[in-house]
């Protein structure tokens, strides 16, 4: 196998992009990262795309041929592939191009995710991101994305006394990192207080529990590390790439407050970088609900199963402690425009890994990783990312 590096980085503002269609925020995202890299699009071998809905948000689908077609590939008859797993469809989609390159088959390929969801009714929305639970056995009985996961903050509250403040303050650490990021949805910070009087979504998780519908677009170029000097003089390497699952229903899984596809991804993801948990300088992780977040630092082995919210009261997980998670502002304060949200993460761990963060950099960053989540913990990708 050989090694992958990350060569180029591109992304759009995330938010309510109301003057721009999917295929302008796709293309430009892309654009970005290749202009990033140094390329031109004779040297690209193949595109992938993580999409989660574009037939519902925008009636569109064969994605992977449209980013082509208007991106002007299609004149080379590039190899263009839609990837789809929920929420980790972009993710999935580096997965699939680091896979690509460490096999030989390809040398350079630009990966993307891109969704537009304002574009429907938020009950739509809500309706389409309720396809990535179990429609037999969940969705069909009313339950919500959101539903279940506030059954998993009660859960988690029951059993390690997890307070709401705690939970609460996911969002004031991710708010407050976005308010350094000039490309996030939410650009400000927010009191503790406003999380907690905010109106209820389903309890106990309110409206600043609840990462928003986005529109936005993110892409990286990755390309072999033997060729990627010729392009950069500081290419990230993909030191492991990760991928397990677990059961679509929660019913059907042992115990809710820990999700074992992320756990196993991460323990996969370590073993290959040869590296453990506490080597991560900096890490993405998939908070779309804060309670996300409070699992995921656990699954991961940052913390130990329980600990989560009391590392983040005590301030551990924003940058200056001991890890500095979601500092692009996350999924909650970021947006979460959920084909781009895997990508963007890796494109944040290697903007810190490049020292390019600005006010909102990690300083000394050497080792990132990115976990990125399908439906409730049905798919889940792991990247780490070290300084060559």
């Amino acid at each position: 196998m050989r090694d992958v590096a990350v060569i180029g980085i591109g992304d759009t503002k995330f938010g309510e992009l109301w003057d721009c269609s999917f295929r302008e925020i796709g293309i430009q995202a892309g654009l970005m990262a290749v202009s990033d890299a140094g390329l031109s699009g004779e040297e690209i071998d193949a595109l992938y795309v993580g999409n989660m809905s574009g037939g519902r948000y925008i009636e569109q689908e064969h994605i992977g041929a449209v980013i082509a077609d208007y991106s002007g590939m299609a004149r080379n008859h590039i190899a263009a592939t839609r990837v789809e797993a929920a929420g980790a469809s972009g993710g999935l989609a580096i997965r699939q191009g680091y896979m690509a390159i460490a096999s030989g088959l390809h040398d350079i390929v630009v990966v993307g995710g891109a969704e537009k969801m304002t574009d429907v009714p938020d009950q739509m929305s809500m309706a389409i991101q309720a396809s990535a639970e179990d429609q037999q056995w969940e969705a069909i009985f009313g339950a919500t994305f959101t539903s279940l996961h506030a059954m998993i903050a009660r859960r988690h509250m029951h059993e390690y006394g997890t307070t709401r403040e705690q939970i609460a303050q996911v969002a004031v650490k991710n708010h407050k990192h976005g308010a350094l990021n000039p490309k996030a949805q939410f650009q400000r910070e927010i009191s503790l207080e406003t999380v907690l009087r905010s109106p209820p979504v389903a309890e106990p998780l309110g409206v600043f529990d609840c990462a928003p519908n986005s529109d936005g677009a993110a892409a990286v170029v990755l390309c072999a590390v033997e060729k990627a000097k010729k392009y950069t003089d500081s290419p990230i390497k993909i030191t492991a790439s990760a991928q397990a699952s677990d059961t679509l229903a929660l019913h059907h899984r042992v115990d809710i407050c820990r999700f074992d596809a992320s756990r196993i991804a991460a323990t996969k993801a370590f073993k290959q970088a040869k590296i453990k948990p506490k080597d991560v300088d900096v890490a993405e992780m998939h908070d779309n609900f804060t309670i996300s977040e409070i699992l995921a630092i656990e699954d991961m082995g940052f913390f130990r199963k329980g600990e989560g919210g009391k590392a983040t009261e005590e301030g551990q997980t924003a940058i200056g402690g001991k890890i500095a998670v979601n500092t692009s502002g996350g999924l909650k304060a970021r947006g979460d425009p959920i084909g781009a949200t895997g990508v963007a993460q890796v494109v944040e761990i290697v903007t810190q890994l490049r020292g390019e963060a600005g006010k909102r950099q990690v300083e000394g960053a050497e080792v990132g990783l990115a976990h990125n989540v399908g439906g409730a913990g049905g798919t889940v990708v792991v990247h780490v990312l070290e300084v060559i």
